[in-house]
């Protein structure tokens, strides 16, 4: 059971893994506060010692300052007074007297166990303004002194630790020992909760001066081993509540079946055919091959159709009906009944409650979503089926195709983990990203995308930032480590892309998947509108990319064909009164002295020297001849149409807004050099880049 560890308790913890704390004793009477006060010597510090009271300060049971020992005495009546009359029924086990130390920089370290990812360590701006300041940072434990140190740098106080304003720097080695002690502290004891608040910090070393620990904590379940699921190439799919009924699902996912080079088997024994195809009353009695079934039928029914679907060998249910875990109690018995009848036949399961799964590759569409997109290279895994009905739409008219989009419903079986590496693993595939509202294996979605990021880029958008319940948290930093704050920081750890919308996720997605991550953030922006190139560093410096210099050498090979008036300066404002040929010229300049900058940036507005068909060719033949990142904003509306769709037949994206290219450039190079993963071959390409 769980309780709040003592004040005495937690020094010792401290102590025992190397954290400094303050020379104390616990006074259980007046005399003995005055005695303790006298060994410990001046000034000391008293404080309540109690259970039930989390915050301290507020009960006036922190006395500090204190010089004597008749002022320690009385200070001891006065606390037991004031606790007292903030709340009667309070439980005081006596009051701790501690030396006071000088004043340094306050910060927080701290543990709690997030449901989904378990023990989570924080380091941040401490004191009583730790919740208004959140100026905090995350990390899976146990934290490697790597990661440690990012997240003390990350901190925007660690510009006090390094030193402002005439103050010398602080001992941040000491401030990462610190985090590094805690976190072997809350992995190798039976603590669920924690906070150092305040730890101070000192030209030399670190003190912690209050502490607070809940013991107990949820043990982790067990893992089952299961088989690596891969993506379904079915031959055969059968369709279970199949119907001839257009307000039925099961007449809307077998019509959208229509289309399948396979073969498809209506499932229902009501009917003799539906929508022309023969029908049977189980999928026991369909000849022939068959690898998945979609069931949408009554959720008390499902159970035993994956039992027949077991026995009939088919080896995955994609369960679209409703009724489940997320409709209460009698809904997870019901699930837990599937879950049990596909694992005692070796059936995987995709669902309950999902909205289907499409690979266009295949040309299979088995949801209920009328809109099938087209072929393409970003994987999409989505706990919301209306947002891929969304993203399906808005697809087809913006050109960009999919390899598989999955719902991943209730993750009864098959989650997250299961879903990204299958879809990771599809060579077709060269960008994942997720729609995510709950991971239910946390860990193991952080060591599956691990090992996807090291070869593909994972984006991630997260619902849920708002953080509903935090203030029930029974620390500051449990209040503080929201399941948003908690998720960011492993989609961090793990080299995935958070995004802050699904705009931006497929904007990063579709950059990527053509050019891989940039080898570093020099970059160079070629385009001839200056107002257009004064808002390219503007939007440069804000998502933290570099503008270097050109090279003089560089400068010299551009004079000899740019008009006098050029800039000579990057932004490169190349004068608008030339045409493709123009930029073609400053391809060729860049192409030779690859060894400068990392990515470019090609920026055109409507004009009529510009073609734009001609000017998308160039940008085309631009990236072919480069190993770098190539990043097209072609500028304007309809005039601009052909252009765009030149550069997406070739796996480049547009952007029509300079921001969201600056943007997407940002989001690419957020994660650390050794978190980004390989660089995606693109098939206008003549091999790897």
């Amino acid at each position: 059971m769980a309780r709040r560890l003592s004040e005495a308790e937690g020094y010792a913890l401290l102590v025992k893994y190397g954290i400094r704390v303050p020379k104390h004793e616990v006074a259980a009477s007046r005399a003995d506060a005055g005695a303790i006060a006298e060994r410990i010597g001046y000034p000391v510090v008293l404080k309540v010692v109690s259970p039930d009271i989390v915050h301290k300060s507020d009960v006036g049971g922190v006395r500090t300052g204190i010089q004597g020992r008749y002022e320690a005495e009385n200070t001891y009546d006065a606390i037991l007074a004031s606790v007292a009359a903030a709340d009667p029924g309070t439980a005081i086990a006596g009051v701790i007297v501690e030396e006071e130390l000088p004043q340094g920089l306050e910060f927080i370290v701290g543990g709690t166990t997030d449901p989904a990812f378990g023990k989570v360590i924080a380091v941040g701006a401490g004191g009583v303004l730790v919740e208004l300041l959140e100026d905090t940072a995350f990390a899976l434990a146990p934290v490697s002194g790597e990661r440690a140190r990012e997240m003390v740098r990350g901190l925007k106080a660690h510009r006090l630790v390094r030193g402002y304003r005439g103050a010398p720097p602080l001992d941040e080695e000491a401030l990462v020992e610190a985090v590094l002690a805690a976190s072997r502290l809350f992995t190798g004891e039976e603590i669920g909760e924690f906070d150092i608040n305040p730890l101070i910090l000192y030209e030399t070393g670190a003190c912690a001066v209050d502490a607070r620990f809940i013991s107990g904590g949820t043990p982790e379940a067990p893992r089952e081993e299961r088989a690596p699921f891969t993506l379904p190439a079915p031959g055969g799919i059968a369709v279970v509540g199949a119907s001839s009924d257009p307000a039925k699902i099961g007449y809307a996912i077998l019509r959208n079946l229509l289309h399948f080079r396979g073969r498809v088997f209506p499932v229902n024994p009501k009917y003799g055919r539906v929508l022309g195809v023969p029908a049977y009353p189980s999928v026991r009695d369909i000849p022939g091959e068959v690898e998945m079934a979609v069931i949408a039928v009554p959720a008390p029914f499902v159970a035993g159709i994956v039992e027949e679907c077991g026995e009939r060998g088919i080896g995955l249910a994609v369960i679209v009906s409703a009724g489940f875990r997320e409709t209460g109690d009698e809904g997870r018995r019901r699930e837990e009944e599937v879950i049990r009848a596909a694992r005692a036949h070796g059936v995987r399961v995709l669902g309950p409650n999902c909205l289907g799964i499409m690979l266009p590759h295949l040309g299979i569409n088995a949801t209920f979503d009328p809109i099938s997109p087209k072929p393409g290279h970003i994987g999409f895994l989505s706990q919301s089926g209306a947002v891929i009905t969304t993203v399906a739409d808005w697809s087809v008219q913006a050109g960009v195709g999919f390899s598989a989009v999955v719902s991943v419903g209730n993750q009864a079986d098959l989650g997250f983990p299961d879903l990204l590496q299958a879809v990771a693993g599809d060579p077709k595939t060269r960008a994942v990203i997720l729609y995510v509202e709950e991971i239910r294996d946390g860990r193991r979605f952080y060591e599956a995308a691990k090992a996807v990021t090291e070869r593909l880029p994972v984006i991630a958008v997260k619902s849920g930032a708002s953080e509903k319940g935090k203030a029930a948290a029974s620390s500051h930093t449990g209040s503080l480590a929201g399941s948003h704050a908690v998720y960011a920081a492993a989609f961090q750890e793990a080299g995935v892309i958070l995004a802050g919308s699904l705009e931006e996720a497929f904007q990063v997605g579709e950059l990527l998947a053509s050019e891989g991550y940039p080898g570093g953030n020099r970059c160079v922006v070629i385009s001839g509108a200056g107002g257009f190139a004064v808002l390219a560093s503007d939007y440069a410096e804000k998502y933290g990319v570099s503008l270097p210099t050109l090279p003089e050498e560089i400068c010299r090979e551009l004079d000899a064909f740019l008009p006098p008036l050029w800039n000579r300066a990057n932004p490169m404002d190349i004068i608008g009164d030339g045409g493709a040929g123009r930029y073609a010229k400053v391809f060729d300049v860049l192409i030779e002295h690859q060894e400068v900058w990392d990515i470019a940036v090609v920026v055109t507005v409507p004009s009529a020297v510009l073609n734009p068909v001609e000017i998308a060719h160039e940008i085309v033949r631009f990236s072919k001849k480069t190993g770098k990142m190539v990043v097209a904003s072609l500028l304007g509306g309809e005039s601009m149409g052909a252009a765009v769709r030149i550069l997406k037949d070739n796996c480049l994206p547009n952007f029509p807004e300079i921001e969201d290219a600056f943007r997407a450039i940002g989001s690419a190079l957020s994660l650390p050099a050794r978190e980004r993963g390989a660089r995606p071959a693109c098939e206008r390409r003549g091999g790897e880049r």
